[in-house]
């Protein structure tokens, strides 16, 4: 946007050209960014950006850029500049801010109702802050459970290899990333990690029926720890930082049958594809599985104001009621920020967008255009070794050799995220997750795409592995 700077009185709130400079300076000297090597900013200005309107953004320097991953993690679903989302916040906060969630609001029971009826089988709504803040919730009401009702022994929760659920330590422990974990241990115990299910680096070699044997190996780890110590399973329906792994055939209906047949209870971690990100309300629901747990944050209010929920059925519920008398019977949790009433307020006109534009179909139909794209550049592109995805919410793993399948180095990689960011389109990438495998690319462009945006980010994608892999 060429006026991001400009002086006229019309925009009294914009960035004037005399204020940029100490912006950026202040930015430098006092804002800890996240996931960021600082040591660069001593030669090099921090990006700083000023505006953000559709999937298009605007930094101090007036530079416009496509923006491809929704915020940088998978966030702006419904994408920048949303009006009525603003005046929804706005309104509920001159009314009511404020006031812990040990009592109601309007917006929550109304946001609770409206997202229940998305989540058939589901029925219970617990707000808080974060995706790492909802998952560690699950955890608790586990380990809780485990106390109450089975002597404490079954308290294990079961995590997969490439998937991540949260920066608190208690979620770092149930990480299969590990250098998300590196040098922040110890961590808690009873945390048991189970196999990837990632077909194209499969465990097992060329086989018809992967998906069963990636399951086949969970069943494993829970009949080694003993089924009577394991407590619940969380995975996520797709795994996202990880590598974009879209999971195998049959492998979700065989996970589902071993967590009923030896009563573990079944965690499905939605903050990434939650809220539309795959073409449905929820990942988990293009697999027809019926969870006990369901955990969001990201997509819910769309970055325009901060919320989570960690959602549960009616009877993981009455777990934690059936004896009134007892003072340690209940779930003995808070979230402060739990009780913002602009998390829902936003939540629910987030969600009224979504389906007023039918952002759902129009995720489908741009996803199945992404998707394609992406194969189209596989052929071209030798460094292309595999695509994945689902919606909008895609991934192409980038090799050195497509025959021995090994992985492009990260610098490569890194390389072709510059080359996009040159050319005016933000893209992301597996970042320190995986020793020797951060070496996917990673697309998650808002719902609202269009069918131009989809084109210029392949495009992009395309030029970039040109000049990278020559």
């Amino acid at each position: 946007m060429d006026d991001v700077l400009r002086t006229d009185q019309s925009r009294p709130n914009d960035i004037r050209p005399n204020d940029i400079r100490h912006i950026i300076e202040a930015d430098r000297a006092h804002v800890w960014h996240h996931l960021t090597q600082h040591k660069g900013f001593e030669v090099n200005d921090p990006r700083i950006f000023v505006e953000g309107k559709g999937m298009r953004l605007w930094d101090a320097t007036g530079r416009e850029y496509l923006d491809a991953v929704s915020g940088g993690v998978w966030t702006v679903n419904v994408g920048y500049g949303r009006t009525s989302i603003a005046d929804a916040v706005r309104d509920q906060l001159v009314k009511l801010n404020y006031f812990a969630n040990s009592a109601g609001s309007i917006a929550g029971a109304r946001f609770a109702e409206k997202l229940i009826a998305k989540m058939p089988g589901m029925s219970r709504v617990y707000y808080s802050n974060s995706g790492s803040e909802a998952n560690e919730k699950v955890f608790k009401m586990v380990r809780q459970i485990a106390h109450r009702h089975h002597g404490g022994r079954k308290h294990k929760i079961l995590y997969r290899e490439r998937d991540y659920h949260g920066t608190t330590l208690g979620t770092l422990a149930a990480a299969g990333q590990a250098q998300r974990r590196e040098q922040f241990g110890p961590f808690p115990d009873g945390f048991v990690e189970v196999p990837h299910c990632l077909e194209y680096r499969s465990q097992y070699g060329a086989v018809e029926n992967y998906g069963e044997l990636a399951a086949d190996a969970i069943e494993a780890v829970i009949l080694r720890e003993g089924p009577d110590t394991v407590g619940a399973l969380c995975l996520e329906p797709i795994t996202a930082g990880g590598g974009v792994i879209t999971p195998p055939k049959g492998y979700w209906e065989k996970v589902q049958d071993i967590c009923r047949r030896h009563d573990v209870l079944l965690h499905i971690d939605e903050v990434v594809c939650g809220v539309g990100r795959t073409g449905e309300w929820f990942g988990y629901q293009h697999y027809g599985v019926q969870p006990d747990f369901v955990t969001m944050a990201k997509g819910v209010a769309s970055g325009y104001a901060a919320i989570s929920c960690t959602v549960t059925t009616e009877r993981i519920f009455e777990l934690f009621k059936d004896s009134p008398d007892d003072p340690m019977s209940f779930f003995r949790d808070i979230s402060t920020f739990g009780g913002c009433v602009a998390g829902p307020a936003a939540a629910l006109e987030n969600m009224r967008i979504i389906e007023d534009e039918d952002l759902l179909a129009n995720t489908r139909a741009m996803g199945e255009r992404l998707l394609s794209g992406l194969w189209g550049l596989a052929e071209r592109h030798r460094a292309a070794g595999d695509v994945r995805g689902k919606g909008l919410f895609c991934g192409v793993e980038l090799v050195q050799d497509r025959a021995t399948k090994e992985a492009a180095d990260e610098k490569q990689v890194q390389a072709v995220i510059a080359d996009c960011m040159a050319n005016g389109v933000i893209i992301g990438a597996t970042n320190r997750s995986l020793p020797g495998l951060n070496n996917t690319l990673c697309l998650s462009p808002a719902l609202i795409a269009t069918t131009d945006d989809i084109d210029r980010i392949v495009a992009a994608v395309d030029g970039a592995l040109s000049r990278v892999f020559h």
